[in-house]
């Protein structure tokens, strides 16, 4: 927050992507303190280790210092810090802060999801659990990237209000996507574009606990980390209260589990 208020330099990595002084720094801080686990690191802005070596962890964390450094550089708030733990390919622990609205969103495998604000960090008793709900909403809410325009083709949108009806599409950057799927404020968010590790698997621990689920969109399978190529594929990710319904329409061969991507 110090770069986002004082000033800040940006460059274009190799990727094509800008990376900031606050990438940096939230980064160094970060890893200090994950340096006291003993559990190895995949860092957005670190040099990444040979797939043989990482292939053999059997934990990593994944992190992503500032995601959203598009909308960091427009300062229009919506970036986020993510911190996800990886167990066997899975990931089962995130963490998304919101440095902007002083917001955390945490939760994982077996220990529900949790809100507060930073000034709440110390005291566990005034944290606001999230419980996952299986109501459909009346009024059906996709969120999409707010870079990326290419996630609501116009062949998945015809699909979506095929078989739900209208719909109301709404844009965000960075993780912060998350804290609207937890609270269901937001149904379905679809990405049929790049994404990195690092920035979708604190969110996938947290939709995962409360129900939902990311799933690839042929073969439904969910998303796996630590791969030996750190992209994602593209993704449709839905909670709780449209999954029944979701899968059905979406993923029709129960034996096969895939989807027909051509209406997708």
């Amino acid at each position: 927050m110090e770069y986002y208020e004082n000033g800040f330099n940006s460059e274009i990595k190799s990727d094509g992507s800008p990376v900031t002084q606050a990438d940096f720094a939230s980064s160094k801080v970060i890893l200090e303190e994950l340096k006291n686990t003993k559990i190895p690191v995949v860092d957005e802005e670190s040099i990444h280790l040979p797939f043989e070596i990482r292939k053999n962890w059997k934990q990593n964390w994944c992190i992503d210092p500032l995601d959203g450094t598009k909308e960091f550089i427009k300062k229009n708030g919506e970036f986020s810090v993510n911190i996800a733990l990886i167990e066997n390919k899975k990931s089962i622990f995130g963490l998304i802060a919101s440095p902007v609205k002083q917001k955390i969103i945490f939760g994982g495998k077996n220990i529900g999801v949790y809100i507060l604000n930073f000034d709440q960090i110390d005291n566990p008793s005034t944290w606001e659990k999230i419980k996952s709900s299986s109501i459909e909403n009346n009024s059906l809410k996709i969120i999409a990237s707010r870079s990326h325009n290419s996630d609501l083709s116009l062949s998945f949108k015809e699909k979506i209000r095929s078989n739900f009806g209208d719909f109301e599409t709404i844009s965000k950057g960075s993780a912060l996507k998350f804290f609207d799927l937890a609270r269901d404020e937001v149904s379905i968010y679809p990405r049929f574009a790049p994404t990195m590790e690092w920035d979708i698997a604190a969110g996938h621990a947290i939709i995962e606990e409360l129900g939902g689920k990311i799933a690839h969109p042929e073969t439904f399978h969910s998303l796996e980390y630590n791969k030996e190529d750190l992209t994602n594929p593209y993704f449709i990710c839905y909670t709780q209260n449209v999954a029944d319904k979701f899968e059905k329409k979406f993923f029709k061969n129960d034996n096969k589990r895939k989807a027909n991507i051509h209406e997708i």
